[in-house]
């Protein structure tokens, strides 16, 4: 924070110039009138640039040099945000890329899965979620551009890596290295997306939004395992890509040694430290994925990532680094539908981006960025064509200019995470708090600062508006366990690798043998199973013996130990192995192993008897997801009863219906009563849940699963849940989300908002979409307990205006949004001078 108010300048020296009052004061006005412009004036771009083409006097051309890309002669600074078309439906496409837009980004990015597209050899898809051109066509109409991450492997935390798994069976492949088998199919691929897209007149040259794209993805991190066929591969990779003559550059991320003229990209948390840099001084410093969260994981308690940390990420990568390319990854993480998630990741992706999983505005994340934005815009032309020096101010506190002739910005950064630092910069005093940057106009007016967050909060609630209790409304199947008798083509004197049977088209592989027992001693028998699935569970005799499962960041193998009970003569073993999700990642993945691979019965101290060389049999998938029961056509072919005692064991079908709530809030299902499985509404899969593997934190990672308003009918919904563990349905309810509670705190002393015509701070609220204030649960202008987030005069500190309630439902009741300034004469007067004041709000959205 600033030592003065930033309204107050006196004479000031910064680097290369002296500037006065007048023009510091008339530069602050006009800097906030002309960012207010900015959102609308974006959305003009696309129009204007349409108009001129049509009229023959548009430049339509994309090249870049050591600052940044240049669009039709013009260096752009650019915000991007990751949307998934895939982890989202085309319904909710508009309103992601309306807030994406609202929140002050320029391009989205996505990448281009190729298992969804071309799920079996030669079989193309592009309907649905999968539409890709009809994604991008709404990106473009919202004035928006596109980064293309074509790879085709993608990682992503999505099954394989996007790579579809008919790859795994042709001869001779290795994925991902300069080999025949796996160069052919990946060129047939890339030249295919990039033909559509073509066709469709999608490129930037030809009127399209497409900007850049992407080839391959984070291979240095694999290609020294490749030895001699790494480098050869990276070469052939670029050669191909530039050759499909796009018109838009091409980038490679995580690849520092990308070949001319593909420009080397950052990814991770802080590439403000960690970019080396682009590899030529005619390529630009671009940052591909800024991780907004880290993505959960079954088993691990989720990790957010602060408004406050994710800006000061941000400014440091355009201050060191000179970034003219900023994307987050993820702006919307979306659902991980079906069963595309990657191993033990959850169908919940980056709920913590600045849109959430449903697409609600993750408060103050987004407007915290949408700040930043702004007051990074405001510069672009110091930033993007102006001289760079940079100043040390301590052993953690730095500078860094940018300067025209005519324009000046100055970045102020303190790397301090527990000390206020006070520097002196130019004539003026300026404090900065701990771990933060703030950003200089005219190298002099604070207009942003990373570390004070002024933008309100939001507290999300899922409200129960249906229980499924009604014991009469549910039915269950129960899965048939296999015996060694049962048919199949699967038979031999070993066990047969997971994935490779099962194609990965089913999480589920059946492992059936026979045990001839013939009693010889005292003892407890045991049954010993090694495995290399995810889980696994145990029959003998059809008699369920028990389960375990394994972890992310787990051994390889789990290791089932327990007693059995054997009768004299045959008995039959049957074990479910079971994954859940594919690997994404690393060298060699057509080599990974999965599924069983010892077992053996021991009885008291005796030696153990191996049965890894008995005949096995192996049945692909369960008999209720063959039939396909979880859809109305296979439902009415299987035998369904009522709940009976053998509800809650493990391998049983649910099903019953429920109708869709009314309104528009997203809709979930808490499934904190049930094990783990896979749900379905309507024949569509809202993805795999896992609710009772806890956290540390003793709750489990993910409870509430979407249900897109996409996939229900007004009336009797299809609900039908395959659960693999056992659980109890009877309490599961239907929700809907929405924030219900906003807050903020401003001080007197804040930097004003620049997307506000108000030149003073102000505490701004605003409810989501359909919703208004009903509700002024607190407020307080004075010293009021800073973070509180329950109503009751206890948040109250020693300085208090009377009138602020009165002031703030004044303004802020019956309306979606209100912005109350934080001045004395709103309040009538200066209740306690002498203090630093602020005013907090809390409200309720209904």
């Amino acid at each position: 924070m600033q030592a003065h108010q930033p309204s107050i300048s006196h004479l000031q020296t910064v680097p290369g110039k002296r500037v006065n009052r007048e023009r510091s004061m008339a530069a602050a006005a006009a800097a906030s009138i002309m960012v207010v412009l900015v959102a609308t004036a974006a959305g003009r771009v696309w129009a204007e640039e349409e108009g001129g083409r049509q009229n023959g006097t548009a430049r339509r051309d994309v090249t870049y040099d050591g600052r940044a890309l240049i669009l039709d002669g013009t260096r752009r600074m650019l915000f991007s945000g990751d949307i998934h078309y895939t982890r989202s439906t085309p319904e909710m496409w508009p309103g992601l890329i309306e807030n994406a837009r609202k929140g002050g980004l320029d391009v989205i990015q996505t990448y281009v899965f190729w298992n969804v597209h071309e799920p079996i050899q030669g079989q193309y898809t592009f309907e649905g979620r999968y539409d890709l051109v009809k994604f991008i066509r709404e990106v473009h109409a919202q004035g928006l551009y596109v980064s293309l991450r074509v790879g085709p492997f993608v990682e992503a935390e999505w099954k394989y890596g996007a790579l579809p798994f008919w790859l795994h069976g042709v001869p001779n492949i290795t994925f991902r290295s300069d080999n025949e088998p796996f160069k052919v199919h990946m060129q047939n691929f890339v030249a295919k997306i990039v033909k559509m897209m073509k066709d469709e007149k999608l490129y930037y040259p030809q009127g399209g939004p497409i900007i850049i794209s992407q080839i391959e993805n984070e291979y240095k991190l694999v290609e020294a395992a490749f030895h001699s066929r790494g480098p050869p591969y990276v070469q052939w990779a670029a050669a191909m890509a530039v050759n499909l003559q796009t018109g838009v550059p091409w980038m490679m991320c995580k690849q520092d040694d990308a070949p001319d003229p593909i420009i080397n990209t950052c990814n991770g948390l802080i590439c403000g430290e960690t970019f080396l840099g682009p590899n030529s001084p005619k390529k630009p410093a671009l940052w591909t994925e800024n991780w907004t969260s880290r993505y959960p994981l079954y088993g691990h308690d989720p990790r957010f990532r602060s408004a406050a940390d994710l800006a000061f990420a941000v400014a440091l990568f355009i201050a060191r680094k000179k970034g003219s390319f900023v994307n987050y990854y993820m702006y919307h993480g979306g659902t991980n539908f079906g069963r595309f998630a990657s191993s033990y990741v959850t169908t919940s992706y980056y709920d913590g981006a600045p849109l959430d999983e449903y697409g609600l505005i993750w408060q103050s994340t987004w407007s915290h960025l949408r700040e930043l934005h702004a007051a990074v815009k405001q510069s672009e032309e110091p930033l993007l064509s102006g001289s760079y020096s940079n100043y040390s101010f301590g052993e953690q506190q730095e500078g860094h200019v940018f300067e025209t002739e005519s324009d000046c910005v100055a970045f102020l950064v303190n790397f301090d995470k527990h000390k206020t630092s006070n520097i002196q910069f130019g004539e003026a005093s300026f404090q900065l708090a701990p771990k933060s940057v703030s950003i200089l106009s005219g190298c002099r007016t604070v207009v942003f600062e990373t570390a004070k967050i002024n933008a309100q909060h939001g507290l999300r609630t899922a409200q129960i508006v249906q229980p499924l209790n009604d014991v009469d409304n549910w039915k269950i199947f129960k899965e048939p366990i296999p015996r060694e008798n049962s048919n199949t083509t699967h038979t031999g004197n070993r066990f047969f690798e997971h994935l490779s049977t099962t194609k990965d088209g089913t999480d589920y592989l059946w492992y059936l043998s026979r045990y001839d027992y013939r009693s010889n001693g005292h003892g407890q028998l045991v049954l010993n199973v090694e495995s290399q699935a995810h889980v696994l569970h145990a029959y003998i005799n059809n008699d369920y013996l028990g389960s375990v499962h394994g972890s992310h960041d787990g051994p390889k193998s789990i290791i089932l130990k327990t007693p059995i009970t054997l009768k004299e003569g045959q008995n039959s073993i049957s074990l479910l192995s079971v994954m859940v999700g594919s690997p994404d990642s690393g060298a060699y993945m057509e080599r990974r192993t999965f599924g069983v691979r010892k077992v053996s019965i021991q009885q008291g101290h005796h030696k153990s008897h191996s049965l890894n060389n008995e005949l096995w049999k192996h049945q692909v998938g369960l008999s209720g997801e063959m039939n396909s029961i979880y859809t109305q056509e296979g439902s009415s072919r299987a035998q369904w009863t009522a709940i009976d005692k053998s509800a809650h064991l493990p391998l049983i079908w649910y099903k019953t219906t429920f109708d869709t709530p009314w309104g528009n809030d997203p809709v979930t299902l808490n499934l904190s009563s049930m094990g783990k499985g896979e749900v379905w509404i309507n024949g569509e899969s809202i993805g795999r849940y896992w609710v009772s593997f806890k956290t540390p934190s003793g709750q489990p990672t993910q409870s509430l699963y979407h249900i897109p308003r996409y996939f229900l009918k007004p009336r009797e919904n299809n609900l039908v849940l395959m659960e693999e563990m056992g659980g109890d349905p009877l309490h599961i309810t239907v929700n809907t989300m929405s924030v219900t509670r906003v807050y903020s705190t401003v001080d007197q002393l804040s930097t004003p908002s620049l997307l506000s015509r108000r030149k003073h701070p102000a505490v701004r609220l605003r409810c989501q979409k359909g919703k208004h204030i009903t509700n002024i649960e607190f407020a307080s202008y004075g010293n009021p307990v800073e973070d509180c987030r329950s109503s009751g005069r206890n948040c109250l500190g020693s300085c208090h205006a009377e009138t602020t309630e009165f002031v703030v439902k004044d303004a802020c009741l019956g309306r979606r949004k209100c912005a109350i300034p934080v001045l004395p004469a709103k309040f009538g007067g200066d209740p306690c001078p002498g203090i630093e004041k602020s005013l907090l709000v809390v409200a309720t959205c209904g």
